[in-house]
């Protein structure tokens, strides 16, 4: 490996990290140390697995030799555990949100607040909670 190809996965791994601040609006610098972490230990994923192959066999006469890989995805790639540590991760995760508008007369444990078409608290039919531990309210 020359010294120019390290340096263009370096470069690599620092353009995703700055595109991803960038996409979450964070101007605030990072962390240098962390950053550093996260730069190094991808580009180092990346050259232990450069490639999606699984298998290489050389063959010199009676004699052969085979290596396995682990599947890489032939690119600098950063783990999600790594952006994690860069506090670099989407707030707009599966539940970081409620389905059901703030002030809704829906029980939050109502079907509707996770993503069905019908009402399971009975505000639907009442116009408040009936049902579903309503007397707890």
């Amino acid at each position: 490996m020359t010294e120019q190809q390290w340096q263009m996965w370096i470069d690599d791994a620092v353009m995703l990290i700055d595109t991803r601040a960038a996409t979450l609006n964070v101007t605030a610098p990072l962390d240098q140390a962390k950053l550093d972490y996260v730069v190094r230990e991808a580009v180092v994923a990346h050259v232990k697995r450069p490639e999606d192959a699984t298998q290489v066999t050389v063959s010199v006469d009676d004699a052969a030799t085979s290596k396995t890989y682990k599947s890489g995805k032939g690119r600098v790639t950063i783990l999600d555990e790594w952006w994690l540590l860069l506090g670099l991760t989407d707030p707009a995760g599966a539940f970081a949100f409620d389905m059901v508008p703030s002030g809704s007369p829906h029980l939050p444990w109502c079907s509707l607040a996770f993503g069905a078409v019908y009402c399971s608290c009975g505000v639907d039919i009442a116009g408040v909670p009936i049902f579903e531990g309503a007397e707890d309210c």
